[in-house]
Parts: structure tokens; C-alpha cells; sequence
């Protein structure tokens, strides 16, 4: 633990640290903490700067990363929706500026990234460990059976609301720190250690499944059945592992739908999301948005709407359909790629697949697992969300890429 918080390094480089630890750190709660310790390590980072660092910036690297940002940008010159617009770049402002102090700094990231994630691994469990315990602590105050905690009053939102996080995106961040404890398990020789990374590991699971997001549940399994034996595990134990893992999800997935509320989450709610049947008056699967929106996007298929154009174009086409239960709340596409070709047309959505090419290039040249991992998730849930269209997905989508870029600086370029 004292490896964590005491580095031998100079002075700069150690306040950067803590700027990063703190920022990984606050991750699951409120944004504002967020901002706060970026501000300062930006500032820090300013005030500390190399003249040869600023050459950094003009690299491609630097200019995919922030590719997304940019098309955004010039989005706003043929808009309906300049206000919204507006709103939807501020919000996008750490895309653009996680690659530029990353690029200044003079901090080391490959050299620490172990710990940094550790860090915020031991964050993300106990932050599981906590609302755990606050359920527990409802339930003992409203005097309910134990067993109330895996019913539908404590799982997915309802589980993540006292620290005021979409269930979907803490999930997100809670997978990447359930990978990287399991790659330090798959590593680790030690016992003690073994078994302090098997009961974090099953913390973070439990968390995961609790939280009852769908898409993080598939980034699970395809990575624990397909990214694990494929970048960690040795060719002649790849079988063994397989057949092991398989024995293992069928009962993890078995034990977990036998309760009737994750049956309802996973099974049900699945088979509800993409069901073309919809009561309107009860519910609107998210398939039938999805319908909705291509109608649209369709009619503008090269650039799209612009920036902010979304929700106000969504909105006159849910009352066209009579979908008052999206019109009302004013859904969004909930899909990332839909959301791209609104917005920004074909154009923008094959840069933004191409920005991802660029970091599962790396993945794999790299043979990150865990960077992979990450850009699994982001794949995965840009199915079911429109993550870059809220503040927490932004976030954690500009930190980790840029994070994972970094670490890897001295041979990625």
C-alpha cells in the first residue's frame, strides 16, 4: 500500500500522480470532483511545462483521439440548433482536451499505470462494498427480509442511486476494474495476495451483476471467455481454461436467473428492448427507437442534423408515432451509432469507428488485454447507449482512451 501512496519521483511528477489517482478515483461520484482535479492538473501541468513537450500536440496520434471533438465541432456550422449545440460541445470539451495535457505532461504513465490502476480498482470495490451496505442498512431500517436486497427495489439504477450514477455507466467503470484485478490474479503467485484478488474480484462481479446492465454483462462474458484465454493464457492451457470458465458462467449466469428479478432484468428485459411489438402505452422498446431514429438519419444520411439537432428531430418524430412515453421523457436514440448519423451523418460515425480501429490497433499490437477490454465496453454499449452524449460516458471515454494511449506512449507512436 505504501508503493501506492509514496513515489520516487520528482516533485512534478508526484503531484501528477495524485492528480491522476484523484481523478481515477472520483470516478463514481459526482462530476464535479471530476472537473475540479482535472482543472488542477491541467493547470499544474501548464505551469510545469517543457517547451520540447509542446511539439507533442501535432501528432496523429493526439489528432484521432480527438477526432470526434472536431466533427462535432464543425457540425455547428449548419445546425438548426445552435443553443443545444452548444451544450453538446461543452459537454465534449474533455475529448478534446484528455490528448492535449496528456501530450504536455512530462509524467510517465506507462511507469505507473499499475498502480494508478490498482487505485482505482480498490475505489471501484469499495464503492460496491458501500452500497451494499446502505442497502443492507434500508433494509434493516424498514425491518425487510435480507433477501429483498436481490429484488427489483435494489438492483440496476435503484442499486447505484445513493451515489448518483447511471447504473450502465459505474458498471462500465467497475468492469475495467474487475479485468484488471483478474489479470493480476491470472499473475499472481502468492496466496495471500491470490486470495485478496479472488475476494475483490467476486466484490466487483456481484457489483456488476447487481448493477444489471446488459451490455457490461456480455462485455464479461466475451472477455472472460474470450479475451483472457486469448491474450493471458498460454496456448497449451487455452482449452483447459475455456472448458474451466464455461463450467464456471454456466453457473455464475444459472445461479444469477434463478432469481426471478434478474431473470426479469436480463432475460426479459432483453427480449422487451428488441421486441418490434410495443404497447405504447406501457412500453417502448428501445428497438423501436431505434427504428424511429433511422427514419430520420436517413433523410440527412451524409452529415446529418448537427450538433444538438437529436432530441428536437426525435422529439416531433416520437409524437408522429404516437411514442408518448419517449416524446415525454425526450429519450434519446440510446444508441451511439444511431446518434452519430443524427448528428453528424455517415461522415461522422466512420470517424468515430475509425477512432476505435486506432485504439484496438494498438490492443492488439500491444497485447493489452485490458485497453481491449475498454474498447470492448465502449463498443458494446454504443449499442444500447448514447454514451457520448452524456457527461459521465463522455468522461470516462476521454480519460481511459487518452489513459491507455499514454501508457503505451514510447511504442505506440
Amino acid at each position: 500500500m505504501k508503493q501506492l501512496l509514496l513515489i520516487k519521483d520528482t516533485l512534478s511528477n508526484q503531484i501528477s500522480y495524485y492528480h491522476l489517482a484523484l481523478m481515477l478515483a472520483v470516478l463514481p461520484f459526482d462530476q464535479f470532483y471530476s472537473h475540479i482535479i482535472f482543472i488542477s492538473f491541467a493547470l499544474h501541468t501548464l505551469f510545469h511545462l517543457q517547451k520540447d513537450r509542446i511539439k507533442q500536440l501535432a501528432t496523429l496520434r493526439t489528432g484521432i483521439m480527438q477526432a470526434i471533438f472536431f466533427v462535432t465541432l464543425i457540425s455547428l456550422t449548419y445546425t438548426a440548433y445552435p443553443a443545444k449545440a452548444g451544450d453538446d460541445i461543452t459537454r465534449q470539451l474533455t475529448i478534446l482536451l484528455f490528448p492535449v495535457f496528456f501530450s504536455l505532461t512530462s509524467f510517465n504513465f506507462r511507469k505507473y499505470r499499475d498502480n494508478l490502476l490498482l487505485i482505482f480498482s480498490i475505489v471501484s470495490a469499495a464503492t460496491i462494498v458501500y452500497l451494499y451496505l446502505y442497502a443492507l442498512y434500508v433494509i434493516h431500517y424498514f425491518k425487510l427480509p435480507v433477501k429483498v436486497i436481490f429484488s427489483e427495489t435494489f438492483i440496476n439504477h435503484k442499486f447505484s442511486a445513493p451515489i448518483g450514477i447511471h447504473a450502465t455507466f459505474f458498471s462500465m467503470q467497475v468492469v475495467i476494474a474487475f479485468f484488471y484485478i483478474v489479470i493480476r490474479l491470472l499473475k499472481q503467485q502468492n496466496f495471500l495476495t491470490k486470495a485478496v484478488y479472488i475476494l475483490t474480484s467476486l466484490i466487483l462481479l456481484a457489483g456488476i451483476i447487481q448493477l444489471g446492465s446488459k451490455a457490461i454483462f456480455i462485455v464479461v462474458l466475451l472477455g472472460m471467455l474470450v479475451a483472457v484465454p486469448y491474450f493471458i493464457i498460454s496456448a497449451r492451457k487455452q482449452m483447459r481454461y475455456v472448458l474451466v470458465s464455461s463450467v464456471i458462467t454456466v453457473i455464475v449466469v444459472g445461479g444469477a436467473l434463478s432469481i426471478n428479478s434478474f431473470k426479469q432484468r436480463y432475460v426479459t428485459g432483453l427480449e422487451t428492448d428488441l421486441s418490434k411489438f410495443t404497447d405504447y402505452e406501457n412500453v417502448e422498446p428501445r428497438v423501436v427507437r431505434w427504428q424511429a431514429a433511422l427514419e430520420v438519419a436517413v433523410k440527412n444520411p451524409i452529415v446529418g442534423y448537427g450538433a444538438g439537432a437529436e432530441l428536437p428531430i426525435l422529439a416531433d418524430k416520437y409524437f408522429e408515432k404516437k411514442m408518448y412515453i419517449s416524446f415525454v421523457n425526450r429519450l434519446n436514440a440510446h444508441n451511439q451509432y444511431i446518434t452519430f448519423l443524427l448528428t453528424t451523418g455517415i461522415i461522422g460515425l466512420l470517424i468515430y469507428l475509425s477512432t476505435l480501429y486506432f485504439g484496438f490497433e494498438i490492443a492488439f499490437r500491444q497485447r493489452d488485454m485490458l485497453f481491449f477490454i475498454f474498447l470492448l465496453t465502449i463498443v458494446v454499449v454504443s449499442v444500447s447507449e448514447s454514451l457520448l452524449h452524456a457527461e459521465k460516458g463522455i468522461y470516462f471515454y476521454s480519460l481511459f482512451f487518452s489513459f491507455f494511449v499514454f501508457s503505451e506512449r514510447e511504442k505506440a507512436r
